[in-house]
């Protein structure tokens, strides 16, 4: 009878070490993606609740930006941010890269909002981008 338990359990034991999900794939893409609202404008969206505040509260004005200054700055901050998720670094900040085209024209207010999550991530999380600018760097 012991024997009988023991071979049981004995090929019961690989089955055992079978994982019961399928692992994710580990290069599985995940980009932001701008998008055009009902108004036909481009519209990005940010799911986070303290975001909003910053833009509000912390966040300097759209004012004090041209559009021509937030593209280039987008361009640059873009390439790096796409570079530190492809390369993995910063997996617990960055966890999606971002499609973005500096030929294409988003509009001031998509541009804004854009360094502005450059801008909010440096904020909150402190991670310094190389990209922005000395008065938005630390605040």
């Amino acid at each position: 009878m012991k024997s009988i338990i023991l071979l049981v359990m004995i090929a019961l034991v690989p089955f055992s070490c079978f994982s019961q999900e399928t692992p994710k794939k580990d290069k599985e893409q995940h980009e932001i993606k701008p998008s055009k609202n009902e108004d036909g404008e481009w519209d990005l969206t940010v799911i986070d609740t303290q975001f909003d505040y910053f833009l509000s509260a912390v966040a300097r004005p759209i004012s004090q930006y041209t559009e021509s200054y937030l593209k280039t700055k987008n361009t640059v901050l873009v390439n790096e941010w796409n570079g530190y998720y492809n390369s993995g670094r910063y997996r617990n900040i960055i966890e999606s890269g971002i499609d973005y085209d500096p030929k294409e024209n988003y509009g001031i207010k998509f541009e804004y909002k854009l360094y502005q999550v450059f801008v909010y991530v440096n904020w909150k999380y402190k991670l310094r981008l190389n990209g922005l600018s000395g008065s938005d760097a630390i605040r």
